[in-house]
C-alpha cells in the first residue's frame, strides 16, 4: 500500500537547514517501493472449432463412468478420429469444476491424460493438453496438484516447432505456478527458468506474450525473492539468465511492440524491481533508458487514440520507473534517460491528464513518480516550471486527499530547491489553493499544506503579507481544529516576517 505518513504539527522557528533534514527524512519515507499484494489472474485459452457445437460436443457434468469411457475410447480407439473425439468430449467436461474433482480423484485418469499427451500423433497430443488446460484453470489448489505429473513434459514441449503448442503449454504452465507451491517446487529443479528464457528467442507474438505471462506468474511467488529471481542462483534462476536483457530489448518502442507484449513484459520487471533483489543490475542493462522511451510511447498513443487498454501498460511503466528511481542517484538517473527532462515531464502530464478523465485511480501513480523525479532533481523542478505545470498541478487537488497529498509533496521538492524556484509558485494561484487544503480534516493534507508553507515563506517572506491579507484566517474558523492552525499559520508568518 501507498506510505501513509502520519500528519504532525512540529514546533516553529527552524531554519533552513533544519527545513532540509525534515524533508529528506520525509522524502526516505515516502520514496520506499510499496509493497502492495499481487493481483492473481489465470488465462483460460478457448479455440474450438467452428463445428463442435453442431457435432454434439457441448457436454455437461461428466461422472466416473463417462470420464472413464472417454478415456478408454483416445487411449483404446480404433481410428485416430474417433480417439480424438473422445478427447474433445473430455475436455468439454472438464470444463465443469465437478468434472474437474470427479478427473483428479478417479485412479488412472492422470496418468492416461499424461500418456495421450506423450504420444506420437500430434492431434492427441494437442488435445490432451487442451484437457489439462482446463484442469489448470480450476481455482482448487488440489486440481492444479493433480496435474504434477505432467509439468516435466510441459517444460519439454515448450521447445516444440509449433508456436500454437508452445503457446497452449505456456499459459498451462502459468496457470499451474499461481495455484500451487508444490508446483512450483517441483518445477524450478526441472528447468523452469531456462526452459522459459530459451522461448524469448521465439518470433511469434503469441509465443511471447503467453511467456511474458508464464514468468510474472512465477515472479509473483512468495519465495520468488529467495529463490526464484537472485542471480546467485546462475542459469537457474531470472536475474542470472538472458531473460531481463531480453525483456527490456522486447520493450524498446517499435513497430513490433504490441500492446499485449508490452503489458506482460513490464508487469514482470515490476515484479524483478519490487523484490529489490538486485536493481542495480537492471539499471545497468539500461532499464531506465528504455522505461524511459516507453513512456514517452505510451505518453503519445495516448495523444493518438482512445485505446481504453493503455492504462494497462502505463500502470507497471510508472511503478517501474518510480521504484528504480529510488535506487539511483539523480545524477546518475539524468544520465541514463538522456530524454530531456522537458519531453519526460510533459509526457508525464499527458498521462496524469488521460487518468484525471478516464481513471482517476490511476492518478497517485503519476504522482508518485513525479515526486520522485523532483526530489532530488533541480533539472525536472525546472522542467515543471518552464511547461507551466503548476496550475494544472494544482487543478488535481480536489480528486482526493491522496492525491492532495502526493500534489503538495511535489511542490514541496519545488519550493525546497530555494529562491528562484519559489519566485514561480508566488505570486499566483498556489495560495487560494493551499486555503482549501488548510480546511480539511485530512491531518497529512493540512500538515503538508503547512509545510509548503513555511518553505513559502522562507524564499518569499512577502508571500506570507499577502497570505495574511488574503486569507484573514477566515477559512480556518471552519476547521474544528481552527485555533491550533491559526496559532501554527501565525508562527510561520512570524518566523518568516522576523526570523
Amino acid at each position: 500500500m501507498w506510505s501513509r505518513l502520519q500528519g504532525r504539527l512540529r514546533p516553529v522557528g527552524c531554519g533552513v537547514e533544519e527545513l532540509r533534514r525534515r524533508r529528506r527524512e520525509r522524502e526516505a519515507e515516502l520514496r520506499i517501493a510499496r509493497r502492495e499484494q499481487q493481483l492473481v489472474s489465470k488465462r483460460l485459452l478457448r479455440d474450438d472449432a467452428p463445428g463442435e457445437a453442431e457435432e454434439g460436443y457441448v457436454i455437461g457434468i461428466l461422472g466416473e463412468a463417462e470420464i472413464q469411457q472417454f478415456l478408454h475410447l483416445a487411449k483404446r480407439g480404433t481410428e485416430e478420429k474417433e480417439r480424438q473425439r473422445a478427447l474433445v468430449r473430455l475436455r468439454r467436461g472438464l470444463q465443469h469444476p465437478e468434472t474437474q474433482q470427479t478427473f483428479i480423484w478417479l485412479e488412472g485418469s492422470m496418468r492416461t491424460l499424461v500418456g495421450l499427451l506423450t504420444s506420437s500423433q500430434a492431434l492427441l497430443q494437442l488435445e490432451a493438453a487442451r484437457c489439462l488446460h482446463e484442469l489448470s484453470h480450476s481455482e482448487q489448489s488440489a486440481v492444479a496438484e493433480a496435474c504434477l505429473p505432467a509439468t516435466s513434459y510441459l517444460l519439454t514441449y515448450l521447445s516444440s516447432h509449433s508456436s500454437d503448442f508452445i503457446e497452449l503449454c505456456l499459459y498451462t504452465l502459468g496457470n499451474l505456478i499461481v495455484e500451487s507451491e508444490a508446483v512450483r517446487r517441483q518445477l524450478l529443479p526441472q528447468g523452469i527458468v531456462p526452459a522459459l528464457a530459451a522461448c524469448i528467442h521465439s518470433p511469434h507474438l503469441t509465443v511471447l506474450e503467453a511467456l511474458g505471462y508464464a514468468l510474472s506468474q512465477l515472479l509473483q511467488a512468495k519465495e520468488a525473492p529467495d529463490m526464484i529471481i537472485p542471480s546467485s542462483f546462475a542459469g537457474s534462476s531470472v536475474l542470472g539468465s538472458p531473460l531481463p536483457q531480453h525483456m527490456l530489448r522486447l520493450l524498446q518502442p517499435g513497430p513490433k511492440l504490441t500492446l499485449g507484449l508490452a503489458v506482460e513484459f513490464a508487469w514482470c520487471l515490476h515484479y524483478i524491481i519490487c523484490s529489490q533483489v538486485n536493481n542495480t543490475l537492471l539499471i545497468t542493462h539500461g532499464a531506465l533508458s528504455t522505461l524511459g522511451l516507453l513512456l514517452l510511447d505510451v505518453a503519445g498513443a495516448v495523444l493518438r487514440t482512445e485505446d481504453a487498454g493503455l492504462e494497462l501498460v502505463a500502470c507497471p511503466v510508472l511503478r517501474c520507473l518510480s521504484n528504480l528511481l529510488t535506487e539511483a542517484a539523480a545524477e546518475a538517473v539524468e544520465e541514463q534517460m538522456q530524454l530531456g527532462d522537458e519531453r519526460v515531464m510533459a509526457a508525464l502530464f499527458i498521462l496524469l491528464q488521460f487518468f484525471l478523465q478516464k481513471q482517476p485511480s490511476l492518478l497517485p501513480e503519476g504522482l508518485w513518480l513525479l515526486n520522485n523525479l523532483t526530489a532530488n532533481s533541480p533539472g525536472f523542478c525546472t522542467s515543471l516550471l518552464s511547461l507551466d505545470l503548476i496550475e494544472p498541478l494544482l487543478q488535481l487537488l480536489p480528486v482526493s486527499n491522496v492525491v492532495s497529498a502526493l500534489v503538495l509533496t511535489v511542490l514541496c521538492n519545488v519550493a525546497e530547491k530555494g529562491p528562484a524556484y519559489c519566485q514561480h509558485l508566488w505570486p499566483g494561484p498556489l495560495l487560494p489553493s493551499l486555503l482549501g487544503m488548510l480546511a480539511l480534516s485530512d491531518t497529512e493534507v493540512v500538515g503538508q499544506s503547512l509545510e509548503l508553507l513555511q518553505l513559502l515563506f522562507l524564499y518569499r517572506p512577502e508571500a506570507a503579507r499577502a497570505f495574511l491579507q488574503e486569507s484573514g484566517l477566515q477559512a480556518l474558523g471552519r476547521h474544528e481544529a481552527a485555533a491550533q492552525l491559526q496559532d501554527r499559520v501565525h508562527a510561520l508568518q512570524q518566523t518568516a516576517l522576523h526570523g
